[in-house]
């Protein structure tokens, strides 16, 4: 890639970074000369991919243990960005959650919470307060990683198709909110095979892959070309997009 996608000297935060989509585009940053902080529920987890990182690009990469669905989290995890690594010019909202249940009206209170604090409440409070920081600092991007459920949602997976929706309004609000300072983009993936695929039954994925124009699904570093261009310089003058990868999969919208 050409030297505007160059990261050197830059600093991203991933959310959720320690496995799946989260990880391949750490891993890409990487690569293309970025420090990264690796946040995710899992401490061991985070250390782990941090020292794989450090070991495989000679980056700085630091594993911070964080829930992305408690506001002081999110406080503790720019707070330790700032004070290691002294700067923070990406943030990828990519941490998300979506537990089954039963039926609608099976939804439980608990669940409800839990779904719509991981993947909305926390990725706009950590969006808010990282745009903020950038901001008096002059520039940074926002990528918030919502999911074709947004635009197609299914009754196995609701309340995490509204939450994921709702990414798309707070995206759209706040690239106006910090015009030009602070970029704020969607990547919506549509079906990948991270490891929690792995639990797929064979006929789920069959019907996926048969409503996909590729006939099948992407492989996690099929979403780091879109990670790069909007993390980077190549993508100054994009701000409040939605980048749909999901192989054609057709939906509509509305």
């Amino acid at each position: 890639m050409g030297p505007s996608f160059d990261l050197t000297g830059k600093v991203v935060v991933v959310t959720g970074g320690s496995r799946g989509l989260g990880l391949a585009m750490a891993s890409a940053f990487a690569e293309h000369g970025a420090d990264l902080v690796i946040a995710s529920r899992k401490g061991d987890a985070c250390a782990a991919v941090a020292a794989d990182l450090r070991q495989r690009f000679g980056r700085r990469a630091l594993g911070v243990p964080f829930h992305a669905g408690n506001w002081a989290d999110c406080s503790r995890l720019l707070d330790t960005t700032w004070a290691e690594l002294g700067r923070l010019d990406v943030l990828v909202n990519n941490a998300g959650m979506s537990p089954l249940y039963p039926s609608l009206t099976g939804i439980s209170e608990e669940l409800w919470d839990k779904v719509i604090g991981v993947n909305l409440k926390g990725p706009f409070r950590l969006a808010a307060l990282a745009a903020e920081r950038m901001a008096r600092e002059g520039s940074g991007s926002i990528i918030n990683v919502s999911s074709v459920g947004a635009m197609q949602p299914t009754v196995g997976e609701l309340p995490y198709a509204m939450a994921k929706a709702a990414l798309h309004a707070m995206t759209a609000g706040m690239s106006h909110a910090y015009g030009g300072r602070v970029r704020v983009n969607v990547i919506m993936p549509g079906a990948f095979l991270t490891d929690i695929s792995k639990a797929w039954p064979a006929e789920m994925r069959s019907e996926m892959e048969r409503q996909v124009p590729m006939g099948r699904c992407g492989e996690p570093e099929e979403i780091v070309g879109a990670a790069l261009y909007l993390a980077s310089d190549a993508s100054s003058y994009t701000s409040g997009a939605v980048i749909k990868i999901d192989g054609g999969w057709a939906y509509r919208a509305g």
